[in-house]
């Protein structure tokens, strides 16, 4: 047995974390650090007291984010809007960070890994995409028919989904790397370049 004895002051350490968060930001930080995780339809209620600010303030700052395409909105079962995070903002946040961390001739080795082995999944089991070798592994027990098309385990499968995301995400981080070269192109020289 411990001699200790416990605070006389204890207090939640979620309150004390809320707070400081709370005195540490703004109410529009802490709405869209809300918002970015989040991927189901919620309403503004819902953004606020997660954000700890008012349902009005959520809502106006909600409603920023959605015209700058961070946020999509639709309309609730009840009617009111509800909001989350748009998919494209996702796509970018993505590639900004692919490109961050992976060099442009890096990306390009990798697509090129990636696809083939796409390739290899969709010759091996026999059709395009995992969510048709799942239909048909079901179809097959359902029918109880021989199959000439081989079984996939769930590693497999989750490895041909991860691949084709991981695909599509460094897509896209490609593309914007090259839109980028060319803005930078249509810039001109810069003074650095001029003056060299």
């Amino acid at each position: 047995m411990s001699n200790r004895t416990p605070p006389d002051d204890f207090t939640d350490i979620n309150d004390a974390v809320g707070e400081e968060w709370e005195s540490e930001t703004t109410p529009y930080e802490r709405v869209r650090h809300v918002i970015a995780h989040t991927y189901a339809p919620v309403s503004a209620d819902t953004v606020a007291t997660d954000a700890q600010t008012s349902p009005k303030t959520a809502r106006k700052h909600l409603n920023a984010l959605a015209s700058e395409g961070f946020v999509t909105t639709a309309t609730g079962a009840h009617g009111g809007t509800t909001y989350r995070r748009s998919p494209e903002s996702l796509v970018v946040e993505q590639a900004a960070d692919i490109l961050e961390h992976i060099s442009t001739d890096e990306l390009v080795t990798r697509i090129a890994e990636m696809r083939e082995q796409l390739t290899d999944y969709q010759t091996k089991y026999g059709v395009e995409s995992p969510e048709e070798v799942t239909v048909e592994q079901t179809n097959q027990t359902l029918s109880e028919s021989e199959s000439t098309q081989p079984d996939i385990d769930a590693e497999t499968l989750r490895e041909w989904q991860t691949t084709r995301r991981n695909l599509a995400f460094a897509n896209a981080a490609l593309s914007i790397a090259n839109a980028e070269r060319f803005v930078d192109d249509s810039l001109g020289p810069t003074d650095e370049s001029v003056s060299a």
